[in-house]
């Protein structure tokens, strides 16, 4: 039964993907990718991986399809524009991934996946589950990195607050300061 879902959630990934490349409207395109990103997911709890299914259920399409969509919704884009010239690049395109799909399947060919299975590693001697296993390794051994990186994230937070914030001219506000100083 699970490979018969993975093999469903595989072609409709397949599908979406190829939807997103061909849809003309880009809004279409953005939430067949959220489509893809959400099946992404699914692939990633068949394979035990919850952590990073949900990582990419936060991030990918809390945060960057969500962002597309708004940014392409708020764009007015002239599909037809974008649509000439499209076939000019066709060949250039087949070309470079064909190139790339070669550069894949080679690499994949040379590689040593799954042929020494019984590595051991810190975590082998105990079944435990991913989250636990990324979650005792970021507060324990990237501790002070993880520290690091959510403080650069609170500065870019801020940045941007203070990036929109402008002066108007004209515009009526109150100051308490001066209220309270006028008693």
């Amino acid at each position: 039964m699970t490979i018969f879902l993975f093999f469903i959630v595989s072609i409709i990934i397949i599908i979406a993907s190829l939807l997103v490349i061909l849809s003309k409207n880009p809004i279409h395109s953005v939430l067949f990718l959220i489509l893809v990103f959400f099946n992404s997911s699914i692939i990633f709890l068949f394979s035990n991986a919850e952590f990073i299914a949900m990582v990419i259920l936060i991030v990918y399409i809390g945060a960057v399809a969500v962002l597309f969509l708004f940014v392409v919704m708020m764009l007015d884009i002239n599909v037809a524009k974008l649509r000439q010239g499209f076939l000019n690049y066709l060949p250039t395109g087949l070309l470079v991934g064909f190139i790339i799909l070669f550069e894949l399947l080679y690499v994949v060919s040379k590689s040593e996946l799954n042929q020494n299975p019984n590595v051991n590693n810190k975590f082998s001697e105990k079944i435990v589950d991913n989250t636990l296993i990324i979650g005792k390794v970021l507060y324990t051994e990237y501790f002070l990195l993880f520290q690091i990186s959510g403080i650069i994230l609170l500065v870019a937070m801020i940045g941007s607050i203070l990036l929109t914030l402008r002066k108007r001219e004209g515009v009526k506000k109150q100051s308490i300061h001066k209220q309270t100083l006028k008693k």
